[in-house]
């Protein structure tokens, strides 16, 4: 099997990202097919195997991702020196500092084929933000760099997968935000991404309603008769496996999704709450409609978890998973041309931030 190899951001160090990390890899079958690179520093990564027991876990360094070796897990170090502690559970400034420069330097390898996927650790949406960088999360950083608006947020398990269509948008904004071309392009992103990055041939795509009930026939709302209806039957006149609009809490609750590859939720709680309650170890949040593979685990920094050394692994497990059986679909896949984005799309930023 092809060794697949995976960059993964080390997240907001007084989080859970890291013991995270550290812990998959404790476990060395995990480097029998891919070649695992960690941007972060050798104090941080020292540091957190004090807290939970994993001073089995060794790596090597690696001046840059291309020195990477496979049997082993390679660090490369994010900037020279790393001056202070990390301080659990605490969203400070140098942890905003840290999560972003790991990111900026994964996202130019991964711009430039140094690595073949990325995997990010999680950061803190607020002390991440800068003058430079401006954005609500990783999807939308990423999407920026690739040159392009139409990406999906596709929270995908064995059992599972949803997206949804405003992303991160406050609930106040929702409805102005549902619109007939937005939803038929989230619907064509998960589509694609479905028979290319999944292997599903013809999926079966449940469209959800976006006020209680699926607006009871406009009773309780207009959106689903004005707006989400006529998607759906635009869909199906045009041959493709497209059903709803259904009211959510009925659907999960009698185990509907169950019938369906994926579901398109219109707001961003009305898909994680479900996905999280039904799927949260196995879960994986995975940028759809990307030229790369990005993929995360579903869950955030957890502050309140952070420096216990009681931190699950499983979702992070999953994340890395998912993002080797992409890649290695893609290639597969009718029409895959590799990596087309470049390294002069994105910032130059590897020998500046290392300062």
């Amino acid at each position: 099997m092809e060794k697949v190899k995976v960059g993964i951001s080390c997240g907001d160090m007084n989080g859970v990202g890291l013991e995270t990390v550290i812990k998959v890899f404790c476990d060395t079958r995990m480097l029998e097919n891919i070649i695992p690179v960690i941007y972060s520093h050798a104090e941080i990564i020292k540091q957190t195997k004090r807290i939970g027991g994993m001073e089995e876990f060794t790596y090597q360094n690696a001046s840059t991702a291309e020195d990477a070796v496979a049997k082993k897990v390679n660090l490369v170090n994010c900037w020279k020196e790393f001056k202070g502690d990390i301080e659990w559970g605490k969203p400070t400034a140098l942890g905003g500092e840290m999560a972003r420069r790991s990111l900026e330097m994964a996202a130019s390898d991964l711009a430039s084929n140094k690595i073949d996927v990325l995997v990010t650790a999680p950061f803190n949406k607020d002390n991440v933000q800068n003058a430079d960088f401006n954005f609500p999360g990783h999807t939308e950083y990423l999407a920026k760099m690739a040159g392009t608006e139409k990406v999906l947020m596709f929270l995908v398990s064995p059992a599972l997968k949803i997206g949804i269509v405003t992303g991160h948008v406050p609930l106040k904004e929702v409805s102005a935000n549902i619109t007939k071309e937005k939803i038929t392009e989230k619907l064509a992103i998960m589509r694609e991404s479905l028979e290319r990055d999944f292997g599903i041939p013809t999926p079966r795509i449940a469209v959800l309603g976006l006020n209680p009930h699926a607006g009871d026939n406009g009773l309780i709302g207009t959106e689903e008769k004005d707006v989400i209806l006529p998607v759906v039957r635009d869909q199906v006149e045009k041959g493709f496996h497209v059903y709803g609009p259904f009211g959510a809490d009925g659907f999960f609750g009698s185990g509907a999704y169950l019938k369906f590859d994926a579901v398109l939720a219109m707001y961003h709680d009305q898909g994680l709450a479900p996905f999280k309650a039904l799927a949260f170890d196995s879960g994986v949040n995975f940028t759809a409609g990307l030229p790369i593979v990005r993929t995360s685990p579903d869950h955030g920094v957890a502050y309140d978890l952070a420096g216990q050394g009681t931190a699950d692994e499983a979702s992070l497990r999953a994340a890395i998973f998912t993002a080797t059986d992409v890649f290695l679909k893609r290639k597969e896949y009718r029409g895959f041309a590799g990596n087309p984005l470049q390294k002069q799309d994105i910032k130059e930023n590897r020998e500046d931030r290392r300062e």
